[in-house]
């Protein structure tokens, strides 16, 4: 058994003042929401053992306010480029090239369009209500919770998941 992550960036400012999208920053929400998702991944373990961040400044943020609520998380870390504008594919071969490293729980934190189109191509069943709410977008913050039937990520397959869980920091304020 094998379980996937994917976390989206928090939100950001429109603009970066360099005038480049990969420079851009989290917002004070931002800021805020990241905290919070990983106060919940920290409450809702097992932490991840492998965590691959898009090395855009706002995925980079993101992860640091997130391990920051995970006081006792030791995962390997991978700033990865290819994350920063990936698309499906790129993505499940991010995912595959993890078994290498072997991690029993993997987290991505990167971008939409990507990850959301990834999200929506590897599950196949699994909680209902989640995969309606990811339907039409992954939010900022989103995590996606995937659990794949497998030993090996090499194995991993679109429509092989099964969705386990979607959280979100507007479905945290809710609660």
């Amino acid at each position: 058994m094998r379980r996937l992550l994917l976390l989206r960036h928090a939100k950001t400012e429109p603009d970066a003042p360099s005038g480049s999208d990969f420079d851009r920053r989290l917002d004070d929400r931002g800021q805020v929401d990241a905290a919070a998702m990983g106060a919940w991944l920290y409450r809702h373990s097992p932490l991840p053992d492998l965590v691959c961040v898009s090395t855009a400044v706002r995925a980079r943020q993101t992860w640091d306010l997130v391990a920051a609520e995970m006081p006792d998380a030791t995962p390997l870390v991978a700033h990865l480029e290819e994350l920063y504008g990936s698309g499906p594919a790129e993505l499940l071969a991010v995912i595959r090239a993890a078994a290498v490293e072997d991690p029993k729980l993997l987290m991505i934190v990167g971008h939409n369009p990507g990850l959301h189109e990834i999200a929506l191509s590897l599950i196949d069943g699994g909680d209902a209500d989640g995969r309606k709410a990811i339907a039409g977008n992954l939010p900022t913050g989103g995590i996606v919770v995937i659990d794949f039937a497998i030993e090996d990520w090499n194995d991993t397959a679109f429509r092989g998941g099964h969705l386990v869980q979607f959280v979100s920091p507007k479905l945290l304020k809710s609660e």
